[in-house]
């Protein structure tokens, strides 16, 4: 793989699609003028997962974690986690809105490692808590910035994120609905039949999922959980993935039938300024 594929225009998200490849090769059969990690900038969208501070799903099981062990009484410190699959920063699998649904440990690397695009909504989020990613509103991105690619992650930044830890994150009224913004039934058809998400392909966003927080028939994750697609939720740090020309790499356990994993996301772009 030559060093333009990696830079050249969507070359970051080219590399989405060779990553199955690449891990098969022994590592000298990928020469490189310069290390990865001088081609490369990673940026961490996980939260750290801290009970004190990670809000839960409505219904979901409760976050715990436990001193298991410690070095001055077993010679090494370990935690005991009990937690659900969609705790914090995660990702969902299809199994998890579709019965006979691909479950976790079902997909591949190549299912995890997408190409992506940001779409700023901060503002029309701040100014209503339960706004709805349009068609016009990907129009609008499409016009801008080209072409969403094939087979990509689409990343909502709602600007969610500066809420964590507090209860306006989950934004509940006086009824206990929550009120977050998500994304239209609408627009996600729209981009399931321009081929965005098609056989893969993501929708990621910096809340509790792509749904608007008021709809509790799940609408828009039952559509896209359908094949090889997967969620991205309660993202952060979506300054740091640029709107176009990115990757989101996702790694997480892979737990026997999961039906997703809480995760440690990353945005990969390209280096500047090294």
């Amino acid at each position: 793989m030559q060093r333009r594929t990696v830079l050249a225009g969507l070359g970051i998200a080219g590399l989405a699609g060779t990553v199955g490849t690449m891990a098969a090769r022994p590592a000298d059969a990928i020469p490189l003028p310069l290390p990865l990690k001088n081609l490369l900038s990673i940026s961490s969208l996980s939260h750290v997962n801290d009970p004190a501070l990670t809000p839960i799903f409505p219904g979901d099981p409760e976050f715990v974690l436990e001193t298991a062990t410690t070095v001055a009484a077993d010679g090494y410190y370990l935690q005991y986690v009990r937690q659900g699959e969609h705790t914090g920063s995660h990702w969902g699998a299809p199994a998890h809105f579709q019965e006979g649904g691909l479950t976790a440990d079902r997909l591949t690397v190549d299912d995890l490692f997408l190409p992506a695009v940001r779409i700023d909504i901060r503002e029309q989020a701040a100014a209503d808590a339960d706004y709805a990613i349009t068609i016009d509103d990907l129009s609008a991105f499409e016009r801008a910035n080209g072409p969403i690619p094939a087979e990509g992650a689409v990343i909502a930044w709602t600007g969610w994120a500066e809420r964590w830890g507090t209860p306006a994150y989950v934004n509940a009224d006086a009824d206990g609905v929550t009120h977050q913004p998500g994304f239209s039934v609408e627009a996600v058809r729209w981009l399931i039949d321009r081929g965005v998400l098609g056989e893969r392909g993501a929708l990621g966003i910096d809340t509790f999922g792509p749904d608007l927080g008021i709809d509790d028939t799940y609408e828009v994750s039952t559509i896209l959980f359908d094949r090889r697609r997967i969620s991205l939720e309660n993202l952060t740090n979506l300054q740091s993935l640029p709107p176009t020309g990115g990757c989101v790499l996702v790694g997480s356990t892979i737990n026997r039938n999961g039906s997703g994993a809480p995760g440690a996301i990353y945005a990969i772009t390209a280096a500047v300024g090294r």
